[in-house]
């Protein structure tokens, strides 16, 4: 029996009609412990976002737009159908699909979850979904994905250390959030996101792969008091380097109790977006009120402090480093193993870049899986290569390399696309409408008011006056050696109401992708900083240089050249002291100034 059919047994069994498996966990992380893979488990989709959808006569996938050509390649679509997480979402298909009889279940359909793993708002998009289809949304004691996994990992126990570089103490932070939930006209906040709870308590972990977490919930009282449900196993006996006055640790398996024993007429601030709705029940349920809003940490954290930014900038000059040292020996190389009939490949590219980062400073690990793709292979724009997709790296196509590192002072993400000898005039034509839409964003002056979808449209205009466009945002928060995805900034067409602000740190990134073809993207990582009164600008914090060799030079503006000019000067001036001679030589050759 394969694994759908043991599911479907399942249910059967459980007296259900079909389930929603999630690729979230416990705390909607973006990175999951193996213990926590379900939707991978079930449907082999390998990609960091996903939901899937199973019934007796049904089975389908839902994927944004990063994932569109990765799922086809990696699910049975004999087995499964495919839909867009955002055009056709489950909400959607369920109201439909059901509500038009589209499927042979039982007249009152019944719907099983795990509340642990689906988050209120989109909890209440699935109740609402059901009403107009005539079924119900049932909440399960269990995940029917862990009784058919019998080999399935054990949870994370990964150490948790202190964090020393936090610029603030973790009281000052509780007692700033504590007030901010007194003003909100909350008495307790209920905190599931690991990144939020390991900055409020200064602490850094190592449960999941690239995000130095410990996974974890926690309570706060607006006094500042706190409850921690964290495996004791993760912490040493001697706890003196760790700021945990005023916090009281209880096991994980007490959340749900422990938020009910605190909310009889009492106001709990639940994030609707990233806590579960399991959460949000037991308030309701032991006679509380839930107040949706967004985590004060969420939007606290984002902003940082003076100590936390001059340790993303130390961090970018070890990456810009590495980064170069990379691609200065990537042109040596390619065209000269190409020739030998011994190709450099996509994973040799990869291990070489993790041995150049692994020599600077405070580096502890990848801040995410690298995207080291050539040529079609960057049309999957969260592509990881593996043994059956190792493309070599040749000069007849281009690179993209998507990577970042995990180092004790920041997080930094990075991309850059290059060449290995002339390129085509589409690539040319599209790669100088990425890179001008890139200046755009990079150079733009804009209000305080302004929100992340407006500043969206200036790094697509240049692709739109080509009748072109990309299916992903075009930038995000990061943590400070926290995640690399850090919420609540975004830029993308989704409309996004987090104001920005001095301090706050995103990555600009447009790229555009031809099916079967190529794919191509320009990221550095910015800080926000302020501008004239009442507006804001952004300052790179990334160090390396950028392909001009891909680009149609004489279609960019004046002042186009004098961004990119004063640009390669700076990374020339904060990196050739720090680079072998080869890798200086090569920089001296790429940073070359257009307009001299």
């Amino acid at each position: 029996m394969n694994r759908l059919e043991a599911l479907r047994a399942h249910l059967g069994a459980l007296g259900i009609d079909g389930v929603i498996v999630p690729r979230f966990d416990a705390h909607q992380g973006e990175y999951c412990a193996p213990h926590d893979e379900r939707l991978r488990y079930l449907t082999g989709f390998t990609g960091s976002a996903g939901v899937a959808l199973v019934t007796a006569d049904s089975a389908v996938i839902f994927v944004d737009g990063r994932y569109q050509v990765q799922v086809r390649q990696e699910v049975d679509l004999e087995a499964f159908e495919i839909s867009h997480f955002y055009d056709f979402p489950l909400e959607r298909w369920l109201g439909e699909k059901l509500h038009g009889g589209q499927l042979t279940l039982p007249r009152n359909r019944r719907i099983g979850f795990n509340p642990m793993l689906i988050p209120s708002d989109l909890h209440q998009r699935l109740v609402a979904a059901m009403q107009q289809a005539g079924g119900e949304l049932v909440p399960l004691d269990a995940d029917p994905i862990d009784a058919i996994w019998p080999d399935q990992p054990e949870p994370p126990t990964g150490r948790i250390s202190s964090f020393a570089n936090a610029g603030e103490t973790a009281l000052s932070k509780r007692r700033r959030i504590g007030a901010r939930l007194a003003e909100l006209g909350a008495d307790f906040l209920v905190e599931t996101q690991p990144d939020n709870i390991a900055w409020l308590l200064n602490v850094r972990g190592s449960d999941v792969k690239y995000t130095p977490l410990p996974q974890s919930f926690l309570l706060l009282d607006k006094s500042g008091d706190t409850e921690w449900f964290v495996d004791e196993r993760k912490l040493p006996n001697d706890r003196e380097a760790y700021e945990l006055e005023a916090v009281t640790t209880r096991s994980p398996a007490d959340l749900l109790a422990g938020i009910a024993a605190r909310s009889g007429g009492k106001r709990a601030l639940v994030d609707p977006r990233f806590a579960s709705v399991a959460a949000a029940l037991a308030v309701s349920g032991a006679g509380g009120t839930v107040l949706s809003e967004t985590s004060p940490i969420t939007v606290a954290k984002a902003i940082k402090n003076s100590t936390e930014l001059d340790g993303f900038r130390a961090s970018h000059v070890s990456d810009g480093v590495a980064l170069t040292e990379f691609l200065s020996w990537l042109h040596e190389h390619v065209a000269v193993r190409e020739a030998s009939g011994n190709a450099i490949t996509e994973l040799e590219a990869e291990d070489k870049l993790l041995e150049f980062r692994s020599r600077g400073e405070g580096f502890v690990e990848p801040s995410f899986r690298s995207i080291s793709a050539s040529a079609a292979n960057a049309v999957m724009c969260h592509y990881a290569s593996s043994e059956a997709t190792n493309a070599p790296l040749t000069t007849q196509g281009v690179y993209l390399i998507d990577s970042g590192g995990q180092y004790l002072t920041g997080t930094t993400d990075v991309t850059r696309t290059t060449a290995f000898a002339p390129v085509s005039d589409e690539v040319r034509r599209t790669y100088t409408a990425v890179l001008k839409g890139f200046v755009a964003l990079m150079t733009a002056q804009f209000p305080v008011t302004a929100r992340g979808h407006h500043l969206d449209a200036l790094a697509r205009r240049p692709l739109w006056d080509l009748g072109l466009d990309y299916d992903h945002g075009t930038g995000h928060g990061v943590g400070h050696f926290l995640s690399v995805h850090e919420h609540p900034q975004r830029f993308g067409k989704v409309v996004n109401n987090y104001e920005f602000a001095p301090g706050v740190i995103m990555t600009i990134e447009p790229g555009y992708y031809r099916e079967g073809e190529f794919g191509l993207r320009v990221e550095n990582q910015v800080e926000t900083v302020a501008a004239a009164p009442g507006f804001l600008r952004f300052e790179t914090l990334t160090l390396a240089p950028i392909d001009l060799a891909l680009a149609e030079v004489s279609a960019l503006t004046g002042e186009e050249v004098a961004w990119i000019d004063g640009y390669h000067a700076r990374v020339r001036e904060a990196l050739s002291d720090k680079l072998s001679p080869s890798a200086r030589a090569w920089l001296e050759r790429m940073t070359a100034a257009i307009s001299q």
